[in-house]
């Protein structure tokens, strides 16, 4: 593909020439006499260099200059200019233009000119791919040598990898099962890369992040005027997944009347937007993932059995970083190198007692809480090499305030504190009513946590507290009557 370059001269004659002697140098050549005409084009299409004299009728060349770095910050810019505003060119020059030429001048002088902003350009896309091989490189050396994008050498996860490599090629619909942060998400590309439908789009929804009026709509589409404020159609995300693969990321969270659609669509391939009469078609595969048990939902009536059957066809459960720890310094190297390129950084390694620390922290936010951590570091580190002082206070253990004659006075507290006891003749009911009220306590009040913790979704906790508070009217108003 050649260069393409954008040329803006008021004068028309001055601009013919131009563009007649840069298509014979075979560059893509563009011509416009109005610095706003070009900012428009520079808006929607890409150039690789742009000439510019710098007095114009509608903008002043400085302003203008400013505004195409705005817009694209690398391409090169080469300033055409008078004799008498010298000054003002080099003004440019400071503002981020690569060179001028000065009215009038020979053929000659101009092609130079353009030829060495085109090495430069040249010089620095060479450059880039220079470090984007080496990042590349850098990655495959740490574990990821097949270049699936995921990293790990334990039995249990090469398990669950050699699993999903197996299913990738094939129609089936697949269930995504693990803990938060275990890298869900990154199976589903690894799948979609290796199956049939690669070509085609891979299109994310997170279940439990959109609100229960508008996750309809986002997944099917909605029919103009369907509800107020629906000015025009839109296509739902099953509608853009089209020939490729649609990942609903937690599941367990969408509401039961959405279960009965998405069955259907399953089922059929067919759906209708909201508000709308046709029947649509939607040819995509369908990977789902949820980080609670499903087979406990469907027990706990949160989760349709028929549908929970639909999504695991085939069913691959992640395990968590803490059962995985081998993989835990191949995959530090990993994050370590990629965001040394993202952020620029001079960061030749992990030292031996901070890898140490990492090794043995039990990870409860799993791989996204290990990658987030390499990264705080990475951007902290000042020095070469990163060390404890780079990591968040969570990986080291808290130390007791006060202690004993023989230490272990707090952590018997503590211990007792983390215990959940249950007496002899206590009712299923009432363990369960107790369990969620402690855990609340213990998580603050935090509903989301809570469900997590106990391994349930969130919906349960809400419907068992509201059972709870139910019951307890019912006792104070039995206790009030005489």
């Amino acid at each position: 593909m050649s260069p393409r370059l954008l040329i803006i001269d008021d004068d028309t004659s001055h601009l013919a020439s131009l563009i007649k002697i840069f298509k014979k140098m075979k560059l893509d050549t563009v011509g416009v006499p109005r610095g706003r005409e070009a900012l428009a084009l520079i808006q929607k299409q890409e150039f690789t260099l742009i000439l510019s004299d710098l007095m114009l009728p509608d903008i002043d060349g400085i302003e203008l200059l400013a505004q195409m770095k705005e817009l694209r910050p690398h391409v090169e810019v080469v300033i055409m200019t008078a004799y008498g505003t010298i000054e003002r060119a080099v003004e440019a020059m400071r503002g981020g233009a690569y060179d001028f030429i000065t009215k009038p001048f020979r053929r000659a002088e101009i092609e130079r000119v353009i030829e060495r902003a085109l090495e430069r350009v040249s010089l620095i896309q060479e450059n880039q791919a220079l470090k984007r091989q080496l990042a590349e490189a850098r990655v495959a050396a740490s574990g990821d040598s097949a270049g699936r994008g995921v990293i790990g050498y334990t039995p249990a996860f090469q398990k669950v990898l050699d699993i999903a490599l197996q299913a990738a090629p094939s129609q089936a619909t697949i269930l995504l099962q693990g803990e938060s942060g275990t890298g869900k998400e990154v199976f589903a590309r690894l799948i979609h890369r290796q199956s049939s439908r690669s070509d085609g789009p891979f299109i994310a929804v997170n279940c439990g992040a959109l609100p229960e009026g508008i996750i309809e709509a986002e997944l099917f589409g909605v029919e103009k005027g369907a509800f107020t404020g629906a000015s025009r159609k839109k296509e739902g995300r099953f509608g853009r997944a089209h020939q490729g693969t649609l990942f609903l990321d937690e599941v367990a969270e969408m509401p039961p009347q959405l279960q009965v659609k998405l069955l259907r669509v399953l089922q059929s391939g067919e759906y209708e937007a909201v508000g709308g009469t046709t029947t649509l078609r939607s040819d995509c595969r369908v990977i789902a993932a949820t980080n609670v048990n499903l087979a406990d939902a469907v027990r706990e009536g949160d989760f349709r059995e028929d549908l929970y059957y639909r999504l695991k066809v085939i069913s691959l459960t992640l395990p968590p970083l803490r059962e995985r720890a081998d993989d835990i310094p191949p995959l530090c190297e990993h994050f370590l190198q990629r965001y040394v390129v993202k952020h620029q950084r001079d960061i030749r390694g992990i030292s031996p007692q901070a890898q140490q620390t990492l090794n043995s922290y039990l990870w409860p936010g799993n791989v996204r809480e290990l990658e987030n951590t390499i990264e705080r570091a990475v951007v902290l580190c000042q020095g070469e090499m990163i060390d404890l002082v780079d990591f968040p206070s969570e990986l080291f253990p808290k130390e007791s305030s006060s202690r004993g004659s023989d230490g272990a006075g707090d952590e018997e507290s503590n211990d007792e504190q983390s215990l959940f006891s249950v007496p002899f003749g206590m009712s299923l009911q009432e363990v369960e009513r107790r369990l969620i009220l402690q855990t609340l306590e213990f998580t603050e009040g935090d509903k989301h946590r809570t469900a997590h913790l106990l391994g349930i979704a969130t919906r349960t906790v809400y419907r068992k507290l509201a059972l709870i508070e139910d019951v307890s009217h019912d006792l104070t108003d039995q206790m009030k009557k005489p």
